[in-house]
């Protein structure tokens, strides 16, 4: 069994290979998430899940990002901290059962390892940003025990 943590490493770094190489989904899946996971059915979906989800609504997802980042383009964003808060608001809007807390704490830890000294406190400042925004739009569904929504 995998946790979840280092799941979304996994996932970051198809992300990452998908961004760099301009791969299909696909290949990305299977040459860098499916080879890592083999044989964890459960990690398995939630990384494919999450990697797609974060591909097919990437758009959406850097939009919601540049609203956050004052004075800045996301072009200029450094790559990694880009894809971990695609990742994070995916999972904020497209998974309901992770708690937003869970999500904003993931990111921070991820950033901490992957990314500059500084990136931690920009990714929570843009994801706090972020939850407040969509949470107030009605864009955040959170469902199950522990998980209700911050407006509730």
């Amino acid at each position: 069994m995998t946790d979840r943590r280092s799941i979304r490493e996994i996932v970051l770094q198809g992300l990452y290979a998908s961004e760099l190489s301009g791969a299909k989904a696909k290949h990305i899946l299977d040459t860098v998430i499916y080879s890592k996971l083999n044989g964890n059915d459960e990690g398995v979906s939630f990384a494919e899940s999450l990697f797609l989800k974060t591909v097919r609504y990437q758009s959406e997802l850097d939009e919601i990002i540049q609203q956050h980042i004052k004075n800045w383009k996301i072009e200029r964003l450094a790559t990694i901290d880009k894809m971990i808060l695609r990742m994070a608001i995916c999972e904020f809007m497209h998974f309901e059962e992770i708690p937003t807390k869970v999500t904003i704490n993931e990111a921070i830890e991820i950033a901490k390892k992957y990314s500059t000294q500084k990136s931690d406190k920009f990714v929570n400042g843009i994801l706090d940003a972020a939850l407040k925004s969509l949470d107030k739009q009605g864009d955040i569904h959170k469902t199950g025990r522990g998980l209700i929504s911050s407006s509730q």
